[in-house]
């Protein structure tokens, strides 16, 4: 058998679990199910074997019949899934530096909203972008990302609130996964805000929802642009009964769905996506601890960045969560407004600090959690059979990629089993 590559004299960040303080593969009944003096060999896109050996990697080698291509000696550097950003919207035109000075003077993102900034004043932005340009300016927010050990980001729409744009932000969004050496999953995000020209309409906001789901929700699922639908279940956003529409419209059409959540208020969104088999309900400051244990199959992901940027106080119910065994994912909420911030590392950090998340649950989280955040089952762990996406790390102790903020990049990146070394490599 040819192995692609083989990783020797490696300590793995593994989040599996052994059977006891050490399995017969070397994993540790750790929170990150840590193996030390480890071999990770690689054959086309998959991990095909992970673990300690017992004797020397040459008997080894020649015992199994292995053809190695490519070796590299870590030097007991640490070896981590490659990190999942779950929860972005990267793909926008403008910015809205302006809105973040109006916050400062004491204007609250509901009051920004209602006078026309907020969502609709990235819609109109990019809008008048032409696919070119609008990936233009994308690029780099992705590149950013790619630098700190990035392998797999969702992008979701939802700046363009017409069948036009919305087509566009996921066209755009699917060629940076072309383009770049990163696994992109594109989500629709139609039911973001009532655009402009709807809100002139008598019975607007609804008028709205049925476009999305009349029209809008049809072309994108006919093109295949999206791996699933997403809404804005808020006050300013839609009502209960409107994103139950939208999650209708998608089930029928094989989609499946998530939920912005219990963001600024409580309206139950996240039960009633749970209720849809959501993969996953988003923010959740305003969760409800009793409504906690009706999550169950559904991911939680949280979004410290937005709670730091609109200097937020009522925290996600994490105590609940780990009481009930939810699985917390944690991204960056990319976006022009409420989370201008490309470094997954940094929200990592800002999990722990904000939200109380130790620094194993922050890396599981941007991990194996943030994978199944978007449905994918062999993605956020090093085991044999996932994928081969990893990051190798010089430090001496995994707790430090959430402890520094802007202190790590990887050495080594692979994605799908090739090797990049840099985010430019991904060019």
């Amino acid at each position: 058998m040819k192995i692609d590559y083989l990783i020797d004299n490696v300590n793995l960040v593994t989040f599996a679990q052994g059977d006891g303080p050490s399995d017969k593969q070397g994993i540790a009944q750790d929170d990150y199910g840590s193996c030390t003096q480890a071999v990770v060999a690689i054959a086309d896109d998959k991990i095909v074997f992970a673990g300690q050996l017992p004797g020397s990697t040459e008997d080894w080698l020649t015992s199994q019949g292995y053809d190695v291509k490519q070796r590299l000696d870590a030097g007991g550097q640490w070896l981590t899934p490659g990190l999942v950003d779950c929860h972005t919207h990267l793909v926008f035109g403008g910015n809205r530096a302006q809105e973040f000075e109006w916050r400062l003077r004491g204007e609250s993102y509901e009051d920004i909203a209602r006078k026309g900034g907020g969502i609709v004043s990235s819609v109109s932005h990019t809008r008048e972008l032409s696919e070119e340009a609008l990936l233009k300016q994308s690029e780099p927010r992705l590149l950013r990302l790619l630098e700190e050990g990035v392998t797999t980001v969702e992008i979701k729409s939802g700046y363009g609130l017409d069948t036009e744009t919305e087509l566009k932000m996921l066209r755009v969004a699917r060629e940076l996964g072309r383009r770049h050496a990163v696994t992109v999953k594109t989500t629709f995000l139609g039911a973001h805000a009532v655009p402009p020209e709807f809100k002139q309409r008598s019975h607007g906001q609804q008028c709205y929802i049925d476009y999305v789901c009349q029209d809008m929700l049809p072309e994108v699922a006919r093109q295949e642009l999206a791996d699933a639908v997403d809404v804005f279940c808020e006050g300013i956003g839609f009502t209960p009964q409107q994103c139950e529409q939208v999650f209708q419209t998608a089930a029928k059409l094989g989609l499946p769905i998530k939920g912005h959540v219990e963001q600024l208020s409580d309206l139950k969104g996240a039960v009633l996506a749970a209720q849809y088999h959501a993969l996953s309900v988003d923010h959740i400051e305003y969760l409800a601890e009793a409504d906690v244990e009706k999550l169950q199959g559904t991911v939680a992901v949280l979004l410290p960045a937005a709670f730091y940027c609109l200097n937020e106080k009522q925290r996600p119910p994490i105590a609940a969560l780990r009481q009930h065994n939810i699985p917390m994912a944690v991204a960056t909420d990319l976006n022009p407004g409420t989370a201008p911030l490309a470094s997954l590392l940094t929200a990592m950090n800002q999990a722990c600090i904000l939200f109380g998340l130790t620094p194993a649950e922050a890396l599981k989280g941007a991990t194996l959690h943030g994978a199944k955040a978007l449905g994918l089952k062999d993605v956020g762990g090093i085991q044999a059979g996932m994928a081969a996406d990893l990051a190798l790390w010089d430090i001496q102790h995994p707790a430090e990629l959430a402890y520094g903020v802007n202190f790590y990049r990887p050495t080594q990146v692979w994605h799908q089993g090739r090797l990049r070394a840099n985010a430019q490599e991904a060019i």
